[in-house]
């Protein structure tokens, strides 16, 4: 990975960070957009030597000319995106009858917007560039067994 550009979207959560640290090993310069702070500087003091690859900004990846903008000013940046891992995601228990409205629109909005909207802003740049990936990565967690 060393000399790739990856946007890890989640990558201050514990399965992000996992993401993120794992691509800062393998020599890849790391972008997350992040919300909570105190997630994120976690990440920033485990990044150790690799910290100068990382870079991050708080903002809602639902939000997609926050994300556009994100995108952006890593391209001009780096020139480059390599990989988008959309890892961002969240749920909140209960069932169809019982939950409100704005509850469903926003786990939505966190577990599938965000990953529209990042695949949305990377891909004129990959491509462009005709190459890139997109991961994308979800939880069977809220499945029952059977």
């Amino acid at each position: 990975m060393t000399g790739k550009v990856a946007i890890v979207a989640g990558g201050s959560g514990a399965l992000g960070q996992s993401i993120a640290l794992r691509f800062l090993r393998d020599g890849a310069t790391v972008a997350v957009p992040w919300f909570v702070p105190e997630e994120w500087a976690a990440l920033e003091s485990r990044a150790g030597n690799a910290r100068p690859r990382l870079f991050g900004q708080k903002l809602d990846m639902a939000d997609e000319t926050a994300v556009t903008a994100f995108v952006a000013d890593l391209l001009r940046r780096s020139k480059r995106v390599d990989v988008i891992v959309n890892a961002v995601g969240g749920f909140a228990g209960g069932d169809l009858a019982s939950t409100p409205l704005a509850e469903w629109r926003r786990l939505v909005d966190l577990n599938l917007t965000s990953a529209v909207v990042g695949c949305r802003a990377v891909l004129p740049a990959m491509r462009a560039a005709r190459r890139g990936r997109i991961v994308n990565v979800a939880s069977r967690a809220v499945v029952p067994p059977l």
